[in-house]
């Protein structure tokens, strides 16, 4: 069974909602999940299947509770080539830092060797209240990359 890190940045908690709600998908279409929110890089696999799901904070900022592992990545350099990760962004697009966070992630995570698999889903606020809903659609099409 393939296991995926679903990794979570948050504010005000729907990047936790959509993470858990995609491991519930995940699930379903037998993979093993572990969840993560804002993790430290010691709590993560430096191999395998990654999901990042990330709320857009401030001016484009990450979420105070994903900053410091985004800052020990930069610090510590860690050879991620061997890990694949998914990137789900929510934020609105009445700003233009647009799921700003989840973009300077991708940066930093492909910058350290790590390969994304897919398009970046982007949630827009201001057209889905629920963004649980089109990460759902979104995963399932993400899981069959796998």
């Amino acid at each position: 069974m393939t296991k995926i890190t679903l990794i979570s940045g948050s504010t005000m908690g729907s990047a936790e909602y959509v993470a858990e709600h995609m491991a519930e998908i995940l699930e379903e279409l037998d993979f093993e999940t572990e969840i993560q929110h804002g993790p430290a890089l010691d709590d993560l696999p430096l191999e395998g299947l990654w999901l990042v799901v990330c709320s857009t904070h401030g001016a484009g900022d990450l979420p105070e509770n994903i900053q410091p592992l985004a800052d020990e990545i930069n610090t510590l350099s860690p050879d991620l080539s061997n890990v694949s990760f998914g990137s789900v962004g929510i934020g609105s697009s009445e700003y233009d830092t647009f799921c700003g966070a989840i973009h300077s992630l991708n940066a930093l995570l492909t910058n350290k060797g790590a390969k994304r698999i897919g398009d970046c889903l982007e949630i827009d606020v201001q057209k889905h209240e629920i963004p649980e809903d089109p990460a759902g659609e979104w995963v399932k099409k993400w899981a069959n990359e796998l």
